[in-house]
């Protein structure tokens, strides 16, 4: 079976995360900051009405900033009865990818940041994605944690 991917962009790299996990892109708006909140969490954002916290993945996964953010994006995602924004350099594509295609990540790139990753998605000899681990991403209790340490 297929999985369908929306593909997106952080510091030059390619990531993905499943579709039926994503309820909308949009453009950049404006964020409001919160005290004490983890380093990843940028605030929160209006959005048609709901208050929905953003996450800037570049910071949860500990990645440099980009040159130019004209690009980014705020992919706005549903887990369970969590809803969040992640703020990403670009979205590109949406693709199927069949499930064979997909491989576990390696236990040589696991380690405490790699269990955002749920997989590799090889497209072609050259082109690998990285397809993200939502649940793991809105789990903030480790961010919490690491900021508290690093305070």
């Amino acid at each position: 079976m297929d999985e369908e991917l929306v593909v997106f962009e952080l510091s030059g790299e390619a990531y993905a995360m499943p579709i039926v996990a994503v309820e909308g892109i949009i453009k950049m708006q404006s964020i409001t900051h919160v005290p004490h909140a983890p380093s990843c969490v940028e605030g929160v954002t209006n959005l048609r009405g709901e208050v929905l916290p953003v996450i800037d993945l570049r910071k949860r996964f500990a990645l440099e900033a980009p040159i130019g953010e004209e690009d980014a994006r705020i992919i706005v995602v549903e887990i369970g009865h969590e809803k969040a924004g992640m703020i990403v350099d670009g979205v590109s594509e949406v693709l199927k990818i069949p499930a064979e295609s997909i491989e576990p990540t390696s236990a040589i790139v696991s380690h405490v940041d790699s269990t955002f990753f749920h997989g590799i998605a090889k497209l072609d000899e050259d082109n690998l994605v990285v397809i993200v681990d939502l649940e793991k991403i809105l789990s903030l209790e480790d961010a919490a944690e690491r900021d508290a340490i690093l305070a």
